[in-house]
């Protein structure tokens, strides 16, 4: 049980950054991309290095058997043949998950029942009791993937998700942002910024609830993304013994943080939303390494000859001038939006490009939107879209090199000549 292939899912679009991620990480060991995220040969040690490092991962899962399956009772046989007497005790709690991709099962909640039963009779026989389940705060977390003839049985070493930092304010329901800090990270990522000396600055002039500000900020400071949070790994058997290494793992990641050699600047139109994110760098460690600044994108002047503008922009009463915004828009509003937010949105869009054509040329816009169609409302050529999905949403990471007036004239100019 001293090394296993891992696998670190990731969003849809990532896996070439997260590859990378994970190659640095894992210092030469062989990586793989697959589809949905990357596989790592690994022992403890670096099991653990990749939950407390990786910006981009949503989990690191151990793979504790894989096999072929044509029925719920060869995945009950598959189960059944583990020590799980190795990872916990009848004292703690499981859960079981199942995804599948062509599978010929009739029901993934029965091939997770299977699982389940063959977990607790495996502990039963070896220990004399079974374990309770947990749907919410498991001890040991197991993840189940079925394709067409595979089987692969995972722990999830993680826990909660790697997106949560462990920095957000859980009873602030309201100015939650969307965008998760695993995906600003990947749009950090995808636009080279790396928070060197040589990075430059960065601009979120849209900045809600601060994600990608705090993410940049960490990247920066070399704040290791899992420093203040706890994982699942650490109650699991097989790392019982390794705390020691993992107390020095932790300690070597914060004698590593250091002031930001780059400026990083953002704000939003909406007092309460400016407010709300500097309190979220306070909680992050990174208050310091931001400068808020409450002001309209329209408006807003750049605080550097050039720089990197990198946003994911927001709708509905966000876009409203400033002292107006409320951190998320009300039920109420969804029927007006629905009504008017298509054409607000490509008023404001058209606005934007226009101050950014006249006040940022020498800057690099990048831009994550659902709309494949935004170069053209924005009248902006791209030299790079990005895919990427938020969640369920496709979206495209798009890239403007910022010039002053419109680029088409110029480009119809080349054309001519």
């Amino acid at each position: 049980m001293t090394r296993a292939s891992l696998f670190l899912p990731c969003a849809g679009g990532v896996e070439p950054l997260l590859a990378e991620e994970v190659t640095a990480l894992a210092r030469g060991a062989g990586v793989q991309r697959q589809r949905g995220g990357v596989a790592v040969e690994a022992d403890v040690e670096l099991a653990m290095r990749l939950n407390l490092e990786s910006r981009l991962a949503q989990r690191v899962l151990w793979r504790v058997a894989e096999a072929g399956y044509r029925q719920e009772d060869d995945l009950y046989a598959l189960a059944r043949a583990q020590r799980w007497q190795d990872w916990i005790t009848p004292r703690q709690t499981l859960r079981v998950d199942v995804s599948a991709r062509d599978a010929p099962l009739k029901s993934l909640n029965f091939a997770a029942l299977r699982i389940k039963d063959a977990v607790c009779d495996q502990l039963r026989e070896a220990l004399g009791a079974r374990p309770d389940v947990d749907t919410r705060h498991p001890q040991l977390s197991l993840l189940l993937h079925l394709d067409a003839q595979q089987a692969s049985l995972y722990v999830d070493l993680s826990g909660e998700p790697l997106f949560k930092r462990g920095w957000r304010d859980a009873s602030a329901g309201k100015g939650e942002a969307p965008l998760k800090e695993t995906l600003a990270a990947a749009m950090l990522a995808a636009a080279g910024w790396r928070g060197d000396a040589a990075a430059g600055d960065l601009l979120d002039p849209c900045c809600g609830a601060g994600t990608i500000a705090i993410e940049a900020a960490q990247l920066a400071c070399l704040v290791a993304p899992g420093i203040a949070r706890r994982f699942a790994f650490e109650r699991l058997g097989p790392f019982r013994d390794q705390l020691a290494a993992w107390r020095k793992l932790q300690e070597q990641a914060r004698q590593r943080v250091r002031p930001s050699p780059v400026a990083i600047h953002a704000g939003d139109v909406s007092f309460r939303m400016t407010d709300f994110a500097a309190r979220n760098a306070e909680r992050a460690g990174v208050a310091g390494a931001i400068t808020f600044k409450t002001a309209d994108a329209l408006q807003r002047l750049p605080p550097a000859d050039s720089g990197t503008l990198l946003m994911n922009p927001p709708y509905g009463e966000r876009l409203a001038p400033k002292g107006r915004g409320a951190a998320r828009p009300p039920p109420a509003s969804a029927a007006r939006e629905q009504a008017h937010g298509a054409a607000d949105t490509q008023a404001f869009f058209v606005q934007l490009a226009a101050h950014w054509k006249r006040h940022y040329p020498g800057w690099t816009a990048w831009v994550l939107s659902p709309d494949p169609k935004l170069p053209s409302v924005m009248r902006l050529k791209e030299s790079r879209r990005v895919p990427m999905w938020n969640g369920p949403i496709e979206c495209r990471l798009f890239r403007f090199d910022l010039v002053a007036g419109s680029m088409r004239p110029r480009e119809r100019a080349g054309a001519d000549s």
